[in-house]
């Protein structure tokens, strides 16, 4: 398969494309971000590739008629200018019209050489990460600007055989966003029977219970005020020793891997030698469903979920809340969420870097209810929480594969000339 080298910004200059950095604070200020408007992408909002609006920022249209070359088309790429190197995005036809925000780079090459996916998937090879992240400036905060992101060098097979591996590569972002779907749904259904039932207080007979006041306010008689200690083991991350890490070895999660929507970044983790366990460190070992939560730093009360079928040790500045077996799927549905992730931050002390205690945990006052209704509890919700774990460990060898394919197809060491393989139309 026949493939040329350029820079990217060499495509740019034969295609009249563009590569500019969002607008700096001089041009939009904290007062112009208002409830209602028109939504400015910034590098907190790409998560996995795709642009979440979750407290994503706006402004009025006449702020963004001003700053009318900042606005994205379909297909465009909005690609982090700082912190995580390679965290991009490509536009789809819904965010046509949005705002490429502080912090970020709008990447257009046109699409006469360049198919816009081909280019998303290429900026996030490997290799391609790796030499932007060399040319980064700034050590504590890597920056990125034009100059680098032109200097970019891509080797690329015809247009056609570009969108023919893009293709490819999508399939395997489509069956993730799929089984995304599927998870935030059964979510939401846990987290619905959870409030009904536990905060409405509208559970099977709840009409012959009388309330009774506790610590906690009215609630229903035959509950409960407990704490998260009287159900639970806290147990408190490992301080590895500088010298323990290694490229590879026996993976080890770390505060940063903590992320939003409960979930825990199995994939971007770092390791120690087998060779520097010990059996002092045996209690720290996690495992598929354990509940870790961040204690320190703005992530501070963030909860997630172990999804993994490999065993990893737990770090410093994480703990895992080790559950009684009967108490499990109530104490998860009681933990994971946006209101319980406020009152843990809550606990956090200290101005410079918030930061809760093992025993500030244990010592959470949580409602435990009656023994018959958790046990109809559980046997509602393990299903719906078994198919989410299920989901998200299929979503992990799906990303794996894709990963593994990416070099392979780029390079070319996977011809795709022959291959009849319909390309979907473009988004209008």
């Amino acid at each position: 398969m026949n493939q040329t080298t350029s820079t990217l910004g060499e495509i740019c200059d034969r295609t009249k494309g563009i590569i500019i950095t969002g607008p700096f604070g001089s041009q939009l200020h904290e007062s112009d971000y208002i409830e209602e408007g028109i939504p400015v992408i910034m590098p907190k909002d790409i998560i996995g590739g795709k642009i979440s609006e979750e407290n994503i920022a706006r402004i009025r249209e006449s702020d963004a008629v001003r700053l009318a070359k900042y606005r994205l088309k379909t297909g465009d790429i909005v690609f982090g200018r700082r912190g995580d190197i390679g965290r991009r995005a490509i536009i789809s036809q819904k965010e046509n019209g949005w705002l490429c925000g502080t912090g970020s780079l709008l990447i257009r090459p046109g699409n006469s050489i360049i198919d816009p996916k081909f280019l998303y998937y290429y900026l996030g090879e490997e290799t391609c990460i790796a030499w932007i992240s060399n040319q980064a400036i700034g050590a504590t905060l890597p920056n990125l600007n034009t100059s680098i992101m032109k200097r970019i060098s891509l080797t690329y097979p015809p247009l056609p055989a570009q969108q023919k591996i893009a293709t490819i590569l999508s399939a395997y972002d489509d069956l993730i966003e799929n089984n995304t779907r599927r998870v935030r749904i059964l979510e939401k259904m846990a987290q619905a029977l959870y409030l009904e039932w536990f905060v409405n207080f509208h559970f099977p007979g709840h009409e012959g219970v009388r309330r009774v006041e506790s610590e906690l306010g009215m609630v229903p008689e035959g509950w409960e005020v407990s704490t998260i200690g009287k159900i639970s083991n806290v147990i408190l991350g490992y301080a590895f020793r500088s010298k323990d890490w290694c490229d590879q070895g026996i993976p080890v999660i770390k505060i940063k891997n903590i992320r939003p929507r409960n979930l825990i970044d199995v994939d971007q983790v770092d390791h120690i030698s087998e060779a520097t366990l010990s059996s002092k460190q045996e209690k720290y070992w996690i495992s598929h469903g354990d509940i870790l939560i961040a204690m320190t730093g703005a992530t501070a009360g963030k909860v997630g979920k172990l999804r993994s079928n490999e065993r990893m040790l737990l770090n410093q500045r994480v703990a895992k809340i080790e559950s009684q077996v009967q108490f499990k799927e109530y104490l998860w549905c009681s933990i994971s969420t946006p209101e319980a992730e406020k009152k843990f931050h809550a606990l956090a002390d200290g101005v410079a870097q918030p930061n809760m205690s093992g025993i500030q945990i244990e010592n959470t006052k949580i409602m435990l209810p009656s023994f018959d209704l958790l046990k109809q509890f559980n046997e509602f919700v393990y299903p719906m929480l078994n198919s989410i774990d299920n989901f998200i460990l299929k979503d992990q060898v799906l990303r794996r594969t894709r990963d593994l394919l990416l070099p392979k197809l780029i390079s070319g060491e996977i011809d795709v000339s022959d291959l009849d393989i319909r390309i979907p139309e473009a988004e209008a």
